[in-house]
């Protein structure tokens, strides 16, 4: 990982089931990579001429915390002006985008019941972010 001056982190509340981790991490770095497309590398291409999508450039460190944490990590993300992906429990009963972004829309800032958060920024500004949380094990 040396040599990146930014970081690409997930946070993800530690209650989650499994499924969910996967499911919102999936979501969360899908947001990522459609804002800031200079995270994306090359094409892939195998021995034999097949093309692949490109991948982010530099690792995905994907970390958990409390809802407390969740909470204090996105408050810190907004007042350093970090853009983010965000994923609360009401996304677990939508099916499809349109009904997610409702989902949050209906839903003060303060009062987002946060899963799940994904942010890219100067590695400094993401460590203080995600101050506190542990790596997902």
């Amino acid at each position: 990982m040396t040599g990146f001056t930014t970081k690409i982190a997930v946070l993800l509340r530690d209650d989650l089931l499994v499924w969910q981790r996967l499911n919102v991490t999936a979501f969360l770095v899908s947001g990522l990579a459609s804002a800031e497309p200079e995270l994306l590398g090359e094409n892939y291409v195998d021995g034999g001429d097949v093309e692949y999508l490109p991948m982010f450039r530099q690792p995905v460190l994907v970390f958990e915390g409390g809802k407390e944490l969740l909470t204090g990590a996105h408050e810190k993300a907004l007042a350093r002006g970090v853009r983010m992906s965000i994923f609360t429990s009401d996304l677990f009963a939508t099916g499809h985008d349109a009904a997610n972004r409702a989902a949050v829309r209906a839903v003060p800032t303060a009062a987002l019941d946060l899963v799940g958060l994904a942010v890219h920024g100067p590695r400094n500004a993401v460590d203080k972010i995600l101050k506190g949380a542990s790596m997902h094990r």
